[in-house]
């Protein structure tokens, strides 16, 4: 499996999966953490594939994938886990938080839909890492792509919410964020000037500016979709990106220092 050997070429310590299908039982999640040699695991049930009842890409007819809390065939379509090799602590998730709820919010939903739409596409989660005597607070997430819709641009307003929620959490010790923007502040479609944002805050530093991370040759071509931004007070050692062929996505990665 060439995701596998990707993983174990890199060997991080950490490391955030996103577009993992989650069953109940775990059983995927955990053969792959046996695997890799991951003695710790966690992973919850996403947003995507939950229906939310509704029509919202109003075409008609309800239960479709856009219909979901987050696009989703079935609930668990694309999740997000997390493998380590230090200790989880306790999770805080705010998968359930609604996007009007969130600062600033770009939602325009009609009632009926912004009373039960969740800001998070697949998940908002601060899991804290044990190295020693310090935590590290990782923060991952998966959001939506800002395409796939229509003259709203519904999509587009979503993403953006998702990628600025973080700068309402960056005060807990040590945060680093990691997962799947889907934003680019140089190409591609959506909010560049909120990726741009976050990338600019002083709490936080890049470590792989200007550098792309997937590929769809026959799309938009080669963009910055995935990263991982350290906080302002961990020393970075060296940082990279280790790319296969196993799809579009690249592995990011950055070797820190812990107080």
């Amino acid at each position: 499996m060439q995701a596998v050997e990707t993983i174990r070429a890199v060997d991080p310590d950490i490391i955030v999966l996103t577009d993992f299908d989650f069953d109940h039982g775990g059983a995927a999640l955990t053969a792959f953490a046996m695997m890799l040699d991951y003695p710790n695991v966690f992973a919850k049930p996403p947003n995507t594939g939950v229906p939310t009842g509704l029509d919202v890409d109003r075409n008609g007819y309800f239960g479709d994938a856009r219909d979901a809390q987050g696009y989703g065939r079935f609930e668990g379509d694309g999740g997000m886990a997390i493998l380590s090799k230090l200790p989880i602590g306790e999770v805080v998730s705010f998968d359930h938080t609604l996007w009007r709820d969130a600062p600033n919010s770009r939602s325009t939903d009609p009632p009926e839909l912004a009373e039960i739409q969740w800001l998070s596409t697949t998940g908002h989660w601060i899991v804290p890492i044990a190295v020693g005597e310090t935590a590290l607070n990782i923060l991952a997430f998966s959001a939506t792509p800002p395409v796939f819709d229509g003259p709203e641009n519904r999509n587009d307003r979503r993403n953006a919410d998702e990628v600025l929620f973080w700068l309402e959490h960056l005060g807990i010790p040590h945060p680093i964020i990691a997962g799947n923007a889907n934003l680019d502040p140089n190409g591609g479609e959506g909010n560049r000037t909120a990726i741009a944002q976050l990338l600019a805050d002083p709490r936080l530093q890049d470590p792989l500016p200007d550098q792309t991370t997937a590929d769809w040759p026959d799309g938009p071509g080669a963009l910055r979709v995935s990263y991982v931004l350290p906080s302002a007070d961990l020393t970075v050692r060296t940082a990279g990106i280790e790319r296969s062929d196993s799809g579009p996505h690249a592995l990011v990665w950055v070797d820190v220092v812990v107080p």
